[in-house]
């Protein structure tokens, strides 16, 4: 195999992969193998023509787009690593050359990590947070700490109303036609949390089990399926179900169930708590100010590829987290409305500022000499044993050599974003010093 490298515009770059002739002819083999069980022929059994009877008779290209693929995904990763190149996207690959007795090319165009000219990094201005907690920020907490110990109650002295969850048929038409999507029997809803089109849930409030009910609602204009949009449509409702939180009464009994002597107790360690929530969100949103700052005052190329990567990464971290709470993907995108390309725009910003984000922290990073090293890689695991309840030579086991290198690459991110942190905390202190010593004046 050989590779030639080929630089284009806007930090791309384009892979030219050569591959000897034999190698062709060994992935048409594996190609032949794998769908030679679907092919009949008169007079042979499947999985018994001769490959060179079933080339003759429909031409070798026959096995072509298999042996490609095949080839394809065991040579770039090699001409990956044989080139040197930081490719920061996935290949877009195009077969060159695919024929009988000849080396079989392809080319994979990427993007490259762009350089980063930095701006200001040192000693950077942001705006100062309040971390004050108040009373009513207190009462506040509590009162959803309450509701997060409620417990459920079944509800049938009253009609529905907003906060409590209902169990309900409906069943959907535009203009009298039925459409798909649009009927369910004995669906959980809790009103409120607009899940769905817009005055859905109002329509319910009010409504009592076994009632008919006539929802009217307007798709939004952008609905995801089209023939939708815009359309008025009547849902035919039934409440089956109707239940309520009953939230339990704020005193010592509950805060001991919380590990409290009292309520006052309870109390003082909910504000402390506020605080400790405060301080960090405070402490994250003048990171995020300070960043902002460098990256506007920094020069730096993006490709469309790297955002475009970013993006689909970001894409199967939101599927998975969905997932955790029990939605599909698919269910979401229902729910929401979105297509695909519209939930991809909608990345698009928060892609590009992770990227550059990232890309500013490396170079300052670069810049000072931050690295991670095996003693951090090592504090890291204590932290994560701790943590997990874990024992950290367990843990370390079962992390690659890969994930550890990674793992130092995020540490040193982490030193840059301290020292950005750090650089700014003390000339803000210093500016505070200076307002006290105008006073005193």
């Amino acid at each position: 195999m050989s590779v030639k490298v080929e630089n284009l515009d806007n930090n791309m770059a384009k892979l030219t992969i050569e591959v000897e002739a034999d190698r062709l002819v060994e992935a048409t083999k594996k190609a032949y193998n794998r769908q030679k069980n679907s092919i009949s022929i008169p007079g042979f059994r499947k999985g018994k023509v001769p490959q060179q009877m079933i080339e003759k008779m429909y031409g070798p290209e026959i096995f072509f787009d298999e042996a490609a693929n095949i080839l394809i995904q065991e040579e770039y990763p090699k001409a990956y690593d044989e080139c040197g190149l930081d490719i920061v996207s996935q290949p877009e690959v195009e077969v060159v050359q695919i024929e009988k007795g000849k080396p079989f090319i392809f080319t994979a165009e990427v993007a490259l990590k762009p350089e980063v000219k930095l701006g200001k990094y040192n000693g950077i201005t942001v705006t100062r947070q309040d971390i004050t907690v108040t009373d009513e920020d207190v009462e506040n907490e509590i009162k959803s700490q309450l509701s997060r110990n409620a417990r459920s109650i079944d509800v049938t002295d009253r009609a529905a109303q907003m906060g409590d969850t209902v169990v309900l048929d409906f069943d959907g038409s535009v203009d009298g036609v039925p459409f798909e999507g649009g009927k369910s029997e004995n669906y959980t809803l809790e009103l409120g949390s607009n899940s769905f089109i817009p005055g859905f849930e109002d329509q319910l409030c009010g409504k009592n089990l076994e009632e008919d009910i006539d929802v009217n609602v307007t798709f939004p204009k952008d609905y995801h399926a089209e023939e939708l949009a815009g359309k008025k449509a009547l849902f035919k409702c039934k409440l089956h179900k109707i239940t309520a939180k009953e939230l339990p009464e704020l005193n010592d009994e509950f805060a001991e169930d919380q590990g409290f002597d009292s309520v006052a107790d309870y109390k003082e360690d909910v504000k402390k708590t506020l605080t400790e929530r405060k301080e960090n969100a405070a402490k994250r949103t003048q990171e995020d100010e300070a960043l902002a700052k460098i990256i506007a005052d920094s020069k730096m190329d993006i490709p469309d590829a790297m955002i475009d990567f970013q993006v689909n990464q970001m894409l199967n971290e939101y599927a998975n987290n969905l997932a955790q709470s029990g939605l599909s993907f698919e269910q979401y995108m229902q729910f929401t409305g979105m297509t695909l390309d519209q939930l991809k725009a909608q990345m698009r910003p928060d892609a590009e500022d992770r990227i550059k984000g990232s890309l500013v922290l490396e170079a300052i990073a670069k810049a000072e000499g931050f690295e991670g090293t095996d003693e951090d890689v090592e504090k890291k695991i204590e932290e994560m044993a701790e943590q997990y309840g874990m024992k950290a030579d367990d843990i370390k086991k079962n992390i690659p050599d890969s994930e550890k290198e990674n793992m130092k690459k995020d540490i040193a991110l982490e030193k840059a974003i301290n020292f950005v942190t750090e650089n700014m905390k003390l000339r803000a202190k210093a500016k505070k010093k200076a307002e006290k010593e105008a006073d005193a004046e």
